[in-house]
């Protein structure tokens, strides 16, 4: 017998803050509340993936396989990809396919193409074939494309009809399509002739013809679109959805705008993630040995770099051995400032470059700009900076080296921050791909190099 929750999403946080600290009390109390537990999932689908996102994938698939295959699939729609893809594959093949067939086609492709081919296959095979078919369409796509984003649950309505006809077969959609925002009209062969609000018709006349109601030529994207193209253009223009279309405009699909948010949150993600070195479409829950395999290669890099610092220390050991440790205390002040400098570029234009707000005749500018406000920045942390030197130098001539050196790392990092990722973008390369690798390594260079080449001119 199922119970009705008073206060659903308050009972579901308590309990997703509980799973944070105390996961093991949470597995217990939802193992021995049965009840509670359907109710929870079938009226907050959201809140229980998060609640089974916090516990141990036995647990997790355990609780899943005691619910309904509907709630349980709308609790699989709400998961992170690769969390619901371990814990289907933990169920048996009957049971794993029944929760895939009851779940969005595009948020079940996106769970299915987290697993290996096998998996894929086993899965795929056990499916009703045309709803397999409809996956392996999906599964085609990249999953940073349009193709990769959209749904094939579209709202499509022939043209030729009046606005009262398309009103009531709206109605006879309801039941199987959630997002009615738009309505797109299709003729005889499918190929998109327009698209209309779901609120323009209800507030045209009935008799009014559907042609002159909807809009003609919408915008529109082809499923290999990438999607910061996807993203801008919703944002652009101010979308609530994107069609996409085939190669002979054909409606194959839509990319709602929760799906751009989702997708705008991974593209920064990602580009944080690559800029670091780590690889892009790398999570908490990617397997070890591919984890490895993504960073590995950049670890390698960044030793290189390292030997390349070491090396032009190691040519200045001279002035090292003359004036004595100050230096080596002092030399991590100024590349750890010129690093922290260019930084900063770094972030502002990646994230400009993937709001798309740096057009290629604007990179002149954008370098000037940039080095601007590094080069003003730099007189006053230089100033401080020789201060520093006065006081563990005890000399003028330590602090005109301090000083000299912070005001031209802090330059060249700012002018590095900024002209890595646009370079990058230069030669078709993605612009956060280890920008912050090269970035430590002009810094390292100017700030340790620089440093002593300084202290070599005024100090010996």
């Amino acid at each position: 017998m199922k119970i009705r929750l008073r206060r659903p999403r308050e009972f579901a946080q308590r309990l997703r803050s509980q799973a944070r600290l105390q996961p093991e009390a949470v597995e217990e109390y939802l193992d021995s509340h049965t009840a509670e537990w359907e109710a929870l999932a079938e009226a907050d689908p959201h809140d229980a993936a998060d609640i089974l996102e916090e516990l141990g994938t036995d647990a997790a698939s355990d609780l899943l396989a005691e619910l309904d295959p509907l709630p349980a699939a709308g609790i699989l729609d709400e998961m992170r990809p690769e969390m619901g893809a371990d814990l289907v594959e933990d169920l048996p093949t009957g049971r794993a396919s029944d929760l895939i067939t009851a779940m969005d086609a595009d948020m079940a492709a996106d769970l299915i193409g987290q697993m290996d081919d096998k998996e894929q296959e086993s899965l795929l095979s056990n499916l009703h074939p045309d709803i397999a078919h409809e996956l392996q369409a999906l599964l085609l796509h990249a999953p940073d494309s349009a193709g990769g984003l959209m749904t094939t649950d579209v709202a499509v309505l022939q043209d030729g009809i009046t606005a009262g006809e398309a009103i009531e077969r709206l109605r006879q959609l309801h039941d199987r399509i959630e997002d009615l925002s738009y309505v797109y009209v299709v003729d005889h062969r499918r190929h998109l002739v327009g698209v209309v609000s779901f609120r323009d018709l209800v507030f045209a006349r009935p008799g009014t013809g559907l042609d002159e109601t909807m809009t003609r030529n919408p915008v529109m994207v082809r499923p290999d679109t990438d999607r910061e193209k996807v993203a801008e253009l919703v944002q652009r223009y101010g979308l609530f959805g994107l069609p996409v279309v085939d190669h002979s405009g054909v409606l194959i699909g839509m990319v709602t705008h929760e799906a751009v948010m989702e997708s705008v949150q991974a593209e920064a993600s990602e580009d944080f993630a690559a800029a670091m070195g780590a690889g892009p479409e790398e999570t908490v829950f990617t397997p070890i040995r591919r984890a490895v395999a993504m960073r590995l290669p950049w670890m390698v890099v960044n030793l290189a770099m390292a030997v390349i610092v070491a090396l032009v220390i190691e040519r200045q050991t001279d002035v090292i051995d003359e004036i004595g440790p100050i230096l080596a205390a002092l030399m991590p002040v100024v590349a750890l400032l010129g690093g922290n400098a260019g930084a900063q570029s770094l972030a502002v234009v990646i994230r400009s470059l993937a709001l798309g707000s740096v057009a290629p005749s604007r990179v002149g500018r954008v370098i000037a700009h940039q080095v601007g406000i590094g080069l003003i920045n730099s007189i006053p942390i230089g100033m401080l900076a020789a201060l520093v030197g006065m006081v563990f130098g005890g000399s003028p001539g330590f602090g005109l080296t301090m000083g000299a050196a912070t005001v031209a790392n802090l330059t060249v990092g700012t002018l590095a921050g900024t002209g890595i990722p646009l370079l990058l973008r230069h030669l078709g390369l993605d612009p956060a791909l280890a920008s912050n690798i090269f970035l430590t390594l002009v810094t390292d260079v100017i700030g340790f190099g620089g440093f002593l080449l300084v202290a070599t001119l005024l100090l010996r």
